[in-house]
């Protein structure tokens, strides 16, 4: 489903014709997120505000909002007493002022919930994260020269590119991802960051030939953090977008010439 959209970004960056269908791999492990006995055809678990559990997943909630009120002048601001989304109530609370934002207008509940849920699920059990991160392993072969990730996809191709020493993959192309957010992932992050006097540095995923282009929308609440040069070093390459209200779609980036231009770049 992909391809029509990159297709459309390497025409952009006057690339036409680079890439046949044939070239194209996905690395897919939603799956591994379904509850026991849950058809992937039916659509998301019917979650409810109810099952927004305290902890990573109100945190993360809490983030997601403050950031729609600080780009979407529609979002009620979330209060600044130190109790955001600490009760049920509150966790209703940003729910229905999400619904009202650009960003989450067009998703159920039930899918940001969810979205909450694979997000923790990843980066707090370390079954689910291995055996998500073996699934994008195994589609990065010799002939492997660009990978492409969105959202949390962008945190696992991170981490499996980080444990293929010697990969041979010239360009990784990050959209819409939340690998700068400090505490809730970069913490979490394997391998470990490390630590260049008081600031924190995540692991390069590669060797000198790796070009690394990250792109954030400026409406892009998952991408909270625009700039992922503060953690991963200046030889990240950032820009940041402007996706109108499909502000985390991925073929909105997809189809944008500076993304092509990177796909471009690793492929020739």
């Amino acid at each position: 489903m992909w391809f029509p959209a990159l297709s459309d970004g390497l025409r952009r960056a006057e690339f036409e014709g680079l890439l046949s269908e044939s070239d194209v791999a996905m690395g897919f492990y939603g799956d591994l997120f379904r509850p026991a006995g849950q058809l992937l055809a039916a659509g998301d678990p019917p979650y409810t505000a109810g099952d927004v559990e305290a902890g990573f997943e109100q945190e993360l909630l809490a983030a997601w909002w403050q950031a729609a009120a600080e780009t979407d002048p529609a979002v009620v601001a979330p209060d600044a007493d130190g109790t955001l989304v600490a009760t049920p109530r509150s966790v209703q609370a940003a729910l229905r002022a999400l619904s009202g934002s650009k960003f989450f207008a067009n998703l159920a509940l039930r899918a940001v919930v969810a979205d909450l849920k694979q997000v923790r699920a990843y980066l707090t059990d370390q079954q689910v994260r291995e055996r998500a991160r073996e699934r994008v392993m195994a589609r990065i072969g010799p002939e492997t020269r660009v990978v492409v990730a969105h959202s949390l996809g962008s945190v696992v191709a991170y981490e499996a590119l980080c444990a293929l020493p010697g990969h041979g993959v010239r360009a990784l192309v990050t959209i819409g991802s939340p690998l700068g957010i400090p505490n809730l992932v970069v913490h979490r992050l394997q391998p470990a960051p490390g630590q260049e006097g008081k600031a924190v540095r995540g692991a390069w995923p590669g060797g000198e030939q790796l070009v690394w282009t990250n792109l954030a929308a400026t409406g892009d609440v998952v991408a909270l953090v625009k700039d992922l040069r503060p953690v991963f070093g200046e030889r990240l390459r950032s820009a940041v977008l402007s996706n109108g209200t499909h502000a985390h779609d991925a073929t909105s980036y997809l189809t944008d010439a500076l993304c092509g231009k990177a796909i471009a770049e690793g492929l020739a």
